[in-house]
């Protein structure tokens, strides 16, 4: 039975790899050995090849300087934030919000049996993420220092209880996270919220990580002997890579007592979360009069409920509400020295960093990419819309302002943060403040019509359409191919009319490119909606 039900776990997690959901038809042969290709290029060859490259400057120094077990404290650490960070938002979902649940738990199946293929699933995406940073130190440290028997069961070892206590730990979180999701009424904005925290935490440790390796390097003999005494712990569980044997019994036990408590933990609670729909707030009925809304306010307020209810439709198409006032306010705290680096590099081409900011602030609107999926989310329901008493144009334009109110205003403040530090010239601050919004409504127009265009109405999970569309792809790299381009041209060509001429021809083809996809979208774009 666990072997079926593990089956059917590993086939929802890797259905996209074998199934086209868009064509709702298995891939062929040759579709998915080239995803998984890509894939593993991706995981191995990309993430594995930096990691073993920050494996190979460590490894040599630390093992010469008696200190492998720091080495390994060090790699172990990396793959342990990798692997929460790669498999604490599947935890959740995977353990407790299956669509088959209901299904599953109505069968004579012992709900032990549940857990266990569930938690095989989560130990998958655990082990995957944590191996891309422990399997390439372990390769690097076999072949650095001198072979023994001992230090390649020391690092097997190592990677198993590296893995099972990722497991343990993500679950433990995902507990949490259920046991606070039941008393939450929006758990799309919480979710993101918390997503957001999580990044930044895990950023801000993994920079911090950076300065203190490079300080432990150029001061091993002096910190090696200090953590070894105050962090006995940690020495222990690094020194599994050496061979160290009592380190391998100490720290398979404390792993397995903590695996042991976190089972005994879901086995108490696994029924009662995953059969949970939330503890409903109790409403009385009050009679009141509803204020009249116009068709575009209603048909408005329809998108930012769509997009206020899935965490990974905020999370995927809107990020740069949040990160491009970050960006203004760190202009105005850092722009002067930014300024004054880049006049230097640059001063033999006049308007170069209003150029440059110009492009920047480009680029960080690159992730609100709303409008582009926006007509395939309406998937099977699209007939929703298609029969209100209302002009399909005025559906497609709310898709259309709500990415711009998500991005235009953020964006001029942003702007306006950019312009008080450059202090440039009244011709060249008002295409800085002009080419970033003419910028956000060119890619909300041609996200828009794209979308209209490509529309995959068939999706069975969400994300395929917010992550995995044509529209999408084109809209995210078209933007920052845009804000390359913008700033390469003039630095390549360094065209003798100026900056302020260029930029503002920029935004005239811009313009002009912005006017033809509106046409078409006002004259055929409700046509196409219509027939989709």
């Amino acid at each position: 039975m666990v072997k079926t039900l593990l089956k059917k776990q590993f086939a929802e997690m890797f259905r996209s790899y074998f199934y086209d959901t868009k064509k709702n038809k298995a891939r062929s042969k040759a579709g998915t050995i080239a995803y998984i290709a890509l894939f593993v290029l991706i995981m191995a060859g990309l993430l594995g090849g930096t990691f073993g490259a920050m494996a190979y400057s460590l490894c040599a120094p630390l093992a010469a300087a008696g200190a492998g077990w720091l080495y390994f404290a060090i790699m172990s650490a990396i793959a342990f934030l990798l692997g929460i960070f790669g498999s604490v938002f599947t935890t959740y979902t995977g353990l407790y919000l299956s669509k088959d649940n209901d299904l599953l738990l109505s069968m004579p199946i012992p709900t032990g049996k549940i857990m266990l293929a569930r938690l095989l699933g989560v130990y998958l995406m655990g082990l995957m993420y944590s191996a891309v940073v422990i399997v390439p130190a372990v390769i690097v440290y076999l072949v650095t220092v001198p072979f023994s028997a001992a230090a390649l069961v020391g690092c097997v070892v190592l990677i198993l209880l590296l893995s099972v206590f990722v497991l343990t730990l993500s679950c433990l979180l995902g507990w949490v996270v259920a046991r606070i999701s039941l008393k939450l009424k929006n758990k799309g904005i919480v979710t993101v919220l918390i997503s957001l925290a999580f990044i930044g935490l895990y950023y801000f440790c993994y920079f911090k990580a950076m300065d203190l390796i490079r300080d432990l390097i150029a001061n091993i003999a002096v910190y090696g002997p200090a953590i070894r005494e105050k962090a006995y712990g940690l020495y222990l569980f690094g020194s599994i890579g050496e061979g160290n044997w009592i380190g391998m019994a100490v720290c398979t036990a404390v792993v397995a007592l903590l695996f042991a408590l976190m089972w005994l933990l879901l086995g108490r609670t696994f029924l009662s979360l995953a059969t949970a729909t939330g503890a409903g707030e109790k409403i009385k009925y009050t009679a009141r009069r509803e204020k009249q809304r116009s068709a575009a306010s209603a048909l408005l307020a329809k998108e930012f409920g769509r997009l206020g209810s899935s965490a990974n439709y905020m999370l995927n198409c809107s990020l740069s509400t949040l990160l491009i006032p970050i960006v203004g306010v760190l202009l105005l705290i850092k722009g002067p020295v930014l300024v004054e680096v880049l006049s230097e590099v640059f001063g033999a081409i006049p308007g170069a960093v209003t150029l440059l900011f110009t492009a920047a602030l480009c680029m960080a609107a690159a992730m609100n990419d709303a409008a582009a999926p926006s007509v395939s989310l309406e998937g099977r329901s699209i007939w929703i819309p298609q029969s209100l008493p209302v002009e399909p144009w005025q559906i497609l334009r709310a898709k259309l302002r709500m990415q711009l109110l998500l991005t235009a205003p953020v964006m001029l403040f942003a702007s306006v943060c950019a312009a008080l530090v450059i202090k440039a010239p009244p011709a060249e601050t008002l295409a800085l403040l002009a080419l970033p919004q003419l910028f956000a409504l060119f890619f909300a127009l041609l996200g828009l019509t794209l979308d209209l265009r490509h529309a995959n109405l068939q999706w069975t999970n969400e994300l395929s359409p917010i992550k995995q569309s044509l529209p999408v792809t084109v809209v995210i790299l078209g933007s920052f191919f845009y804000a390359a381009a913008l700033a390469g041209i003039y630095l390549l060509l360094t065209p003798s009319f100026g900056v302020a001429l260029y930029l503002w021809g920029f935004a005239a083809v811009t313009g002009v490119a912005c006017l033809i996809l509106y046409l078409w979208l006002r004259r055929k774009g409700g046509k196409v909606f219509m027939e989709l």
